[in-house]
């Protein structure tokens, strides 16, 4: 199915940012008197927005979930903001959706200045026409996170794909009325029938899989 524009969500599916996010999550945790869970359970605060993890996971309410967001973002920004790897074949899919004159762009949950600066230092950000992200309260959902990419894009968001690792941006991508592909190598998504429970156009285990269903 040919598109003109992929957006992409960051940590999970550019990115595998666990070692960051676990040991800053675990930090704001810890400075609020509260035990880290296990580590099945810690995986889960990558890719979700944090506060909601807090409150999910730790039974937190918005103010606390907020104040540990705080805390989070405090120590990423100052330790753990680069401790990312990226998935193989990163660039090469980058380069050849950009080759083939699809325009790119980020939707991430990251806040949006942390993400700018990941994707600065990781080489992505010069393939990239568009990269936003979240405010620091979270008010923004993932649809208006891609709306903000779309109108900045100025594409027709028929042609827009989202390419994202969890439930999340698989809701974000239908309530903004743009298609999905699922990526089972994250943090969510693992199986191509978990990516099925949701509206998709394509379930992939590799990055430059993208190519040869969009291009």
């Amino acid at each position: 199915m040919k598109k003109s524009a992929v957006l992409f969500d960051l940590d999970g599916t550019l990115l595998d940012t666990t070692d960051g996010v676990l040991e800053s999550a675990m930090y704001a945790a810890v400075s609020l008197g509260r035990e880290p869970l296990p580590h099945e359970t810690m995986l889960r605060f990558v890719g979700p927005p944090i506060q909601e993890s807090f409150m999910r996971y730790y039974g937190m309410d918005e103010a606390g979930a907020q104040e540990a967001a705080n805390r989070f973002r405090c120590y990423y920004k100052e330790n753990a903001l680069f401790k990312a790897k990226p998935y193989p074949a990163l660039i090469e899919t980058l380069t050849a959706l950009s080759g083939n004159g699809i325009v790119l762009g980020v939707a991430t949950y990251k806040r949006e200045d942390y993400a700018i600066q990941v994707l600065q230092h990781f080489g992505i950000a010069p393939y990239c026409k568009s990269m936003h992200g979240a405010d620091n309260f979270n008010h923004l959902t993932k649809a208006d996170i891609v709306e903000m990419c779309i109108r900045e894009l100025g594409v027709d968001r028929k042609g827009v794909v989202l390419v994202g690792d969890t439930e999340h941006d698989a809701v974000g991508a239908a309530n903004a009325g743009v298609d999905f592909i699922g990526v089972t190598f994250g943090f969510g998504f693992k199986t191509e029938s978990d990516v099925g429970g949701y509206p998709n156009i394509g379930c992939i285990d590799s990055l430059e899989q993208i190519v040869e269903l969009i291009v």
